[in-house]
C-alpha cells in the first residue's frame, strides 16, 4: 500500500537522506541507554537530589555549546562540526559513563554531554538546507520514528539485566553505544556533503574569529524578536523540553522505587510507548497540515496531561497497577509523538535560510536555559514526594495550552 511517509523516505535525497537513514543507529545505541541512567546513577549510590542535580548541570552545559554553536556550525562547516561534536558529546561520556564510581564522574560527563548542542544545530542544518519545505514535517516525523524503533530492542537491555543485573548489564550497553555511535560518525562524514548555506557561510567566516562571529548574535535576537512564528514555536519546544526533563529523569524512578517494579521490565514498558507512538505517526501524524496546527498542539498537550495523570493516579499494589501503567504510556505515546515532531518542524519551517545556524544556536540555549533549573527542581520535589515532578508537569501542560489557544486567537484564513 501506498502511505505518504513511506513514499517521502524512499524519495529523500543528498544530505536528507544519509541524515535520517543513519539516524536508527543513535537509537540503537544511546537511545538502549539514556532511559535507564537514572536508575543507573541510583543503583551506583547516588540519590534523587543528585540525580536532579547532575541533569541541572547538564543543562547548564548545554546552554554554553547551545550559545557557541552557531559560530562553531558556520566557522567548521556542518559536517566537520557534527562529526567532532558528536564524539565529544556523546562518545567521550559513555567512556566516562561507563568507569563511574560515584557522583563526580557524571558530573563530568554531563559537562561534557552538553557539547551534544553543537551537533543539534549542525545536524539540522546539514539534514534541511537543502531540502524542499513542505517536507520537513514528514522529515522530522521519520526521525522520531528512527527514535521509536529502538524501542523494540528494549528487551535486550531486559535480557542483560535479568541475566548480569542492572551495572554489569549497563555497561555491556555503553560499550555498545560506544561502538554504534562512532560507526555512525564515521558513516555519515564520509556520504554527506557540505551544504550550499553551509560553504557560503564557510566562505563569509573564513577570515572572521569567533569572538567575531558570537558578537554578531545581537542582530539574530533581533530576527527572532521580530518573527511572532518563532517566538510562539520556542516557548513550546521550551515548555515539553522541560516536561521532558522532568519525565525522562523522574519516570524510572517513580516506577522503580515507588511502585516497586523490577529494573527489568522497565525496557517493555519503553517499548509499549514506542510502539504507540509509531501507530500514531503512520495514522494522524503524517495526515497533519502543518498550517494549521492549533487542535494538533493542544490535542497533543491533552493527551500527554491525560497520561501523566493516570501515572499519578497508578495504586502502588494489585493488577490495577499495570492498568494505569498502559493506560499512562498510551496517552504519553499519543502526546508526546504530537509535540515532538510539530515543535521542531515549527522551528526549522520558521528559521530563515541565510541565518540558519545562529537561529538555531540562540534557540537551543534558550530552550536549554529555560529547561536548566527543573533537573535540581524535580530532584528536590522528587525527594518530598515523588509525584510532585509530575504534578510540575501537569502545571507545565496547561500553560503550554493556554500559550497555544492564544497564540492561536486570530481566526486562520479559510483558504489556509
Amino acid at each position: 500500500m501506498r502511505h505518504s511517509l513511506i513514499e517521502s523516505l524512499v524519495g529523500l535525497r543528498g544530505n536528507t537522506r544519509y541524515c535520517v537513514y543513519t539516524e536508527p543507529m543513535w537509537g540503537l545505541s544511546l537511545n538502549l541507554i539514556l532511559p535507564y541512567m537514572s536508575v543507573y546513577m541510583l543503583a551506583l549510590g547516588l540519590n534523587d537530589a543528585d540525580v536532579g542535580m547532575v541533569a541541572s548541570i547538564y543543562m547548564v552545559s548545554q546552554v554554553i555549546f547551545s550559545f557557541l554553536s552557531g559560530a562553531l556550525t558556520d566557522k567548521l562547516g556542518r559536517r566537520k562540526a557534527v562529526a567532532i561534536f558528536d564524539f565529544i558529546g556523546w562518545c567521550a561520556p559513555c567512556i566516562i559513563w561507563f568507569f563511574a564510581v560515584d557522583l563526580k564522574f557524571f558530573i563530568v560527563a554531563a559537562l561534557f554531554n552538553g557539547a551534544m548542542k553543537v551537533p543539534v544545530t549542525a545536524w539540522s542544518c546539514l539534514m534541511i538546507e537543502d531540502a524542499d519545505k513542505d517536507k520537513i514535517t514528514k522529515i522530522y516525523t521519520w526521525i522520531s520514528v528512527s527514535g521509536h524503533l529502538s524501542a523494540f530492542f528494549s528487551p535486550i537491555s531486559s535480557l542483560l539485566i535479568s541475566r548480569f543485573t542492572l551495572i554489569p548489564a549497563f555497561k555491556i550497553l555503553i560499550v555498545n553505544a560506544f561502538i554504534v555511535m562512532t560507526a555512525k560518525i564515521i558513516i555519515l562524514y564520509a556520504y554527506s556533503r557540505e551544504t550550499t548555506v553551509g560553504e557560503r557561510r564557510l566562505a563569509e567566516t573564513r577570515d572572521r574569529s569567533y569572538f567575531d562571529l558570537l558578537k554578531d548574535y545581537a542582530g539574530v535576537f533581533g530576527i527572532i524578536k521580530k518573527s511572532r512564528g518563532l517566538v510562539f514555536s520556542i516557548a513550546i519546544v521550551s515548555l515539553f523540553s522541560i516536561i521532558s526533563v522532568i519525565t525522562s529523569t523522574f519516570w524510572q524512578i517513580l516506577v522503580s522505587k515507588k511502585l516497586g517494579l523490577p529494573d527489568e521490565s522497565l525496557p517493555y514498558f519503553t517499548m509499549v510507548r514506542s510502539l504507540i507512538a509509531l501507530i500514531f505517526y503512520f495514522t494522524i501524524i503524517s495526515r497533519i497540515n502543518q498550517t494549521r496546527l492549533k487542535k494538533p498542539l493542544i490535542y497533543g498537550f491533552a493527551l500527554y496531561f491525560a497520561g501523566q495523570s493516570a501515572l499519578l493516579l497508578i495504586p502502588s499494589n494489585g493488577s490495577l497497577l499495570y492498568v494505569f501503567l498502559c493506560v499512562a504510556l498510551f496517552f504519553e505515546g499519543l502526546g508526546a509523538g504530537i509535540l515532538v515532531t510539530l515543535g521542531e518542524s515549527m522551528i526549522a519551517m520558521h528559521a530563515g535560510l541565510s541565518e540558519r545556524a545562529r537561529v538555531l544556536a540562540i534557540y537551543q540555549m534558550i530552550v536549554m536555559a529555560a529547561s536548566t533549573p527543573f533537573g535540581w527542581i524535580g530532584g528536590q520535589l522528587s525527594t518530598v514526594s515523588r509525584n510532585l515532578p509530575f504534578v510540575l508537569n501537569l502545571s507545565l501542560i496547561i500553560v503550554g495550552i493556554i500559550l497555544t489557544a492564544v497564540h492561536f486567537r486570530t481566526p486562520e484564513p479559510k483558504n489556509r
